[in-house]
């Protein structure tokens, strides 16, 4: 809608490392409260986005607004208080072995002491209950859990300081295909709860129509289409299409390195 400021902008962003330039002039909107998945091959820039987004990478060039605002200008403080509204899950889970569940799902809220420890082991059984696990779970260590129990462990700890932008980093990466859709109903779920927005990346189609709102892809450093993620496969954009069939065959021609 015209007016409407999206809760991410992206314009113009460039970052190249040595000779290779990643981004290559990224345009992006994300809507405030829905869900973007950001699709791309390997090497196609996906987790460098992410990554200047969330400040971990500085680019060379463009600009990139949350609420209106250019965040790559912000004073250092203005900028720490943004990151302590965004949540994240990561990949593989990224838990921390030497610490118990509740202790990782409170991390963020105990290193900022904003909680007392004593009052953190009922914070994360309420969080841990909101990803469908008991609070004895809290007491087990992340190797004693299983890989959906990880990924709902790290699902918790990204929601538990309530972030109102979340990034997902392939989260049904390594899942079965029935704990995925598991994983993929709890974020979705999660997120509506909290009216977040959620920025994804991920190679899983299915689970990209189902946690997905929007889509984008990402390819050469460019964004060559956004649409529905409810068209992936469909989409009319040969590259699109390709890619979210597999097809071996299309205007995609994957790199053969000797």
């Amino acid at each position: 809608m015209t007016g409407v400021i999206p809760k991410i902008r992206l314009r113009g962003l460039t970052k190249a490392f040595g000779e290779k330039r990643v981004l290559d002039g990224v345009d992006l909107d994300i809507r405030a409260g829905h869900g973007m998945v950001i699709l791309g091959g390997s090497g196609s820039g996906k987790s460098v986005t992410i990554k200047c987004i969330l400040g971990l990478i500085t680019p060379d060039a463009g600009t990139i607004e949350v609420d209106g605002q250019d965040i790559l200008k912000m004073p250092r403080r203005d900028r720490e208080a943004l990151n302590d509204r965004i949540g994240m899950l990561f990949q593989n889970g990224a838990l921390f072995d030497s610490l118990p569940v509740w202790e990782n799902v409170c991390f963020k809220l105990l290193a900022q002491k904003r909680i007392t420890r004593a009052k953190a082991r009922d914070k994360a059984a309420e969080v841990l209950a909101q990803v469908g696990l008991a609070a004895s779970v809290g007491d087990l260590s992340p190797a004693e859990l299983s890989g959906g129990m990880q990924k709902r462990v790290g699902l918790a700890r990204a929601i538990a300081a309530q972030p109102d932008i979340i990034f997902f980093d392939e989260p049904t990466t390594g899942l079965d295909p029935i704990m995925g859709a598991v994983i993929d109903g709890l974020i979705v779920d999660v997120v509506k709860r909290l009216g977040a927005t959620a920025v994804s990346i991920t190679h899983d189609m299915a689970s990209a129509r189902r946690i997905g709102d929007d889509a984008a892809m990402l390819h050469r450093g460019k964004i060559v289409w956004t649409g529905p993620a409810a068209v992936l496969g469909e989409s009319g954009n040969a590259m699109v299409d390709q890619f979210a069939r597999g097809d071996r065959e299309g205007p995609i021609q994957m790199e053969l390195r000797r």
